[in-house]
């Protein structure tokens, strides 16, 4: 057997996929049902050099993996629901000091406590839009648990490539279910570090601009000073109120995410090219998205699926390309309708929007979805 085979639970595979991308610093407080991914970590960082700590609350763990990036580790954090709440404010302060750091919020049902323990898709507009102003974000959800893993590595690759925060955001049924997976070699893995100052410190410019609209990032103790503020800030890191600058900087945090927005971007479409009926899905609710497709088509009914991976920046292009071949698109999720908007702002009425919601703390059937579809055609 496979020695990197075994039966491995979600969370766990983000821990394992943190590690094969090189992260060596977690800061967290636990909280269900997030808590393996800090638990796994405490054992396993000590062993390889890195550290691991328990904060007092999600603030100061937000803070605390900023700061271990900016001294050039690879740093990630973990939650869910109420915690993720606590660290928006300074995940604005990372998307404005473009500070590579990893978040992961396993969702569970709100709001406020909510409930702990069980599954719930009800974050993802606040994965997106939490943190006050206009900001760049990158947000992946995985439906799996080998994903997890793969999912992870990626978002620490997009993290230091693009230097902003990487959201990875699964649901409590994402996060504890246990699979047959299969990791690959270590290196066979592509891991990305980020881009590091080719100039003496006298010349270095922490938030340039140029064609790539990524700046270098030296690490502090390496002989580079900068500068690093929550306000705006010019290309020195000094704050400036000049409206030339302001409108400068702002608009490149935002054109580095569209300029490789076709990198970004992730979704995997099955039976979409002869469907008539289509089905907009992610995370925990594209499994029975999945099983209700095959049951559709083994009755001769032709559904197709695409399953968003790329959360955010959102595939409109892709699903609006998807409304032009159907004419229903039925969007599960464990909430009620979040990602439903921007279907129907995606879809243009190009095709109907058609919901199935849960908020209960129970997943969505497939037979539930198979219903809704009979009742569309």
């Amino acid at each position: 057997m496979n020695p990197r085979t075994s039966m491995m639970q979600g969370n766990i595979a983000v821990a394992e996929g943190a590690i094969a991308a090189g992260c060596r610093f977690f800061a967290g407080y636990p909280i269900t049902p997030s808590t393996e991914i800090a638990e796994h970590l405490a054992r396993s960082l000590p062993l390889l050099g890195g550290r691991f700590m328990q904060m007092e609350d999600e603030i100061a763990a937000m803070g605390a993996v900023i700061g271990a990036s900016l001294g050039g580790m690879k740093s990630m954090t973990a939650t869910s629901g109420p915690g993720f709440s606590l660290k928006q404010e300074n995940i604005g302060y990372a998307s404005i000091t473009e500070t590579p750091v990893v978040i992961v919020n396993v969702m569970r049902g709100g709001p406020s406590t909510g409930i702990p323990t069980l599954p719930s898709q009800g974050d993802v507009m606040q994965a997106r839009w939490g943190t006050h102003g206009d900001h760049p974000i990158i947000v992946l959800t995985p439906a799996g648990v080998r994903e997890a893993f793969d999912m992870t590595v990626q978002a620490f690759n997009f993290s230091e490539r693009f230097r902003v925060p990487v959201i990875l955001l699964l649901d409590e049924i994402i996060g504890h279910v246990h699979e047959k997976v299969t990791l690959p070699d270590p290196e066979d893995l592509v891991v990305i570090d980020r881009k590091k100052p080719t100039v003496p410190p006298e010349e270095y410019l922490p938030f340039e601009i140029d064609e790539t609209m990524v700046p270098a990032m030296a690490n502090f103790g390496e002989g580079y000073r900068y500068h690093v503020t929550g306000l705006v800030h010019d290309q020195t890191g000094f704050p400036t109120m000049d409206e030339v600058k302001i409108e400068m900087m702002l608009n490149r945090l935002h054109g580095k995410l569209d300029k490789y927005a076709d990198e970004i971007i992730q979704v995997e479409e099955t039976g979409t090219e002869d469907a008539e009926i289509g089905i907009i899905c992610y995370g925990s609710s594209a499994r029975s998205a999945r099983q209700a497709m095959r049951e559709l088509r083994d009755e001769g009914i032709p559904v197709g699926m695409l399953r968003i991976k790329t959360m955010w920046p959102f595939p409109t292009d892709r699903i609006r390309a998807f409304a032009d071949r159907v004419s229903h698109l039925v969007v599960p999720e464990l909430n009620l309708g979040q990602i439903a908007h921007e279907v129907e702002h995606a879809s243009c009425d190009r095709a109907e929007v058609v919901r199935v919601n849960r908020i209960t703390g129970d997943p969505i059937h497939p037979e539930e979805i198979v219903q809704k579809i009979k009742e569309c055609r």
